[in-house]
């Protein structure tokens, strides 16, 4: 994928269901909802109580069943999975779930997140002798789960979630459970609903609403959810328990009508555009969003303001991804086409311009750069978050400094770079504030906020000498 023109991607998103005729069918609805966590593959996989069966392949969920394959995947349980790569590379083999046959069973498994000690529980793995058909960090769980030997499936996939660390929401699927699993962080977000005797669980809660689910509860980190024909059960495979959401799950990455512990990220981002205006007012004719995420922001402020909200910028849904263009100019070309300036919205005007996140600044410099040529007057950038700084280990595809503008250069060189009138971020208090700290108790009030200021969570096993070693070398 290219870093010229891109912006961040979070690793996948997953659904399950268990007790519903129309297991397939409810899952590929469910994962429709959840398409904006993953466009690179999409999976979905059935059990009969006898059976497993799955199909997968490279695209969007339309294009993976447009065939009539869900009509092959019969029965009354489901797991689904739409893949971005952040571990392993962009090909079939690493799309999920990933579906194993045993000589007495067969398991399903599906992952959001990332491990930060794949590398060595891979090596070690290999040494005993595994052979590992993928190059997904997913798969390491499949083989430290058969290598446990407990006498009891639970108890051994306890065994191998205490080994795994990192990022994690794990489904799995067998033919007489459906089995969810979060990190001891709860770094990505996980819930579990019901459609009448039927429960679900999916990355986000807008998916209860697409499939006419109850929100039943979030599950906690460190919890097992298990789901069979006895109903539902909930233990522990760890008590060593932190909140650390992912702070950008709120700021970006989450749709807007979902629920993460509680708060509402409409909510939360609009409170992030009003802590924003209160922290970095300017005057202005008009306030405009980047859309999608940052449309709330941009209400936000413009309502703390008085200063009028327009759609100044409006988003082509018909465009192919930028990445996929062969050189530099189409690549600015294909942002041109995703993005257009409302000229009679902006034409004189001094315009606001909201967006969620600076990541490499090539998009922002280029947005700024089509109100201008709209004949905006002015533009000044507020982000609703603060300076992206540090790399992300749990699941989000930044995992180097040099990849990120606010890590080489100060606010005033990226106004500069980017072309604007002014650039403001969120303070970190503000966001944390405007997110509602749904742990009050915990660092942040529960919030992951690594990748504005370095305070990882937790030990960065394989990733701690690479890392290190860059901050090292920019001290110098």
């Amino acid at each position: 994928m290219s870093t010229e023109i891109r912006g961040l991607n979070e690793e996948c998103g997953i659904f399950g269901i268990w007790n519903h005729p129309s297991a397939a069918h409810i899952t590929y609805y469910g994962l429709h909802s959840l398409q904006h966590r993953g466009q690179e593959g999409a999976g979905i996989v059935s059990t009969d109580g006898v059976t497993l069966k799955g199909h997968r392949n490279l695209g969007l969920l339309a294009d993976v069943f447009k065939h009539g394959e869900l009509d092959d995947l019969i029965g009354k349980s489901a797991i689904g999975h739409v893949r971005y790569a952040t571990a392993g590379g962009k090909s079939l083999s690493n799309v999920q779930p990933f579906l194993f046959h045993f000589h007495n069973s067969s398991l399903a498994l599906a992952h959001n997140g990332n491990l930060i000690n794949a590398q060595t529980l891979r090596q070690e793995l290999e040494a005993e002798g595994a052979i590992f058909q993928t190059s997904s960090d997913t798969e390491v769980l499949a083989h430290l789960l058969k290598r446990s030997q407990t006498g009891s499936f639970v108890e051994d996939l306890k065994v191998a979630l205490n080994k795994v660390k990192g990022g994690f929401a794990y489904m799995l699927l067998t033919e007489n459970e459906l089995i969810a699993a979060l990190d001891p962080n709860g770094f990505r977000p996980l819930s579990i609903g019901k459609i009448g005797g039927s429960y679900v669980i999916a990355s986000e809660t807008c998916a209860f609403d697409t499939v006419g689910a109850e929100f039943v509860r979030d599950v906690e980190p460190g919890e097992l959810i298990i789901i069979n024909d006895d109903g539902l059960h909930i233990e522990k495979f760890t008590e060593d328990v932190k909140h650390s959401i992912c702070s950008m799950e709120y700021v970006y990455f989450a749709r807007p009508d979902s629920n993460i512990a509680g708060i509402n990220v409409h909510s939360a981002r609009k409170r992030m555009g009003k802590r924003l205006a209160q922290e970095a007012f300017v005057e202005a004719d008009v306030v405009t969003g980047v859309p999608d995420s940052s449309i709330s922001a941009a209400i936000g402020y413009a309502e703390e303001t008085g200063i009028p909200y327009e759609l100044g910028l409006i988003k082509n849904r018909y465009v192919a991804r930028t990445f996929i263009e062969p050189s530099q100019e189409l690549r600015e070309q294909g942002v041109k086409m995703k993005l257009s300036a409302v000229r009679g919205v902006v034409e004189g005007k001094r315009v606001v311009m909201i967006d969620d996140s600076i990541v490499r600044g090539t998009t922002s410099r280029r947005i700024v750069q089509l109100l201008r040529e709209a004949g905006a007057a002015e533009v000044h950038v507020r982000i609703a978050s603060p300076p992206l700084a540090f790399p992300c280990f749990y699941g989000i595809d930044i995992q180097t400094r040099s990849e990120l503008i606010a890590a080489n250069y100060s606010v005033d060189e990226i106004c500069r770079i980017i072309g604007a009138d002014s650039l403001t971020y969120l303070s970190e208090d503000g966001l944390v504030e405007a997110v509602g700290k749904p742990y009050p108790d915990e660092p942040y009030g529960g919030l992951c906020m690594a990748y504005f200021n370095g305070d990882y969570p937790t030990e960065l096993f394989d990733y701690e000498k690479e890392y290190l070693a860059s901050l090292e070398a920019e001290s110098r």
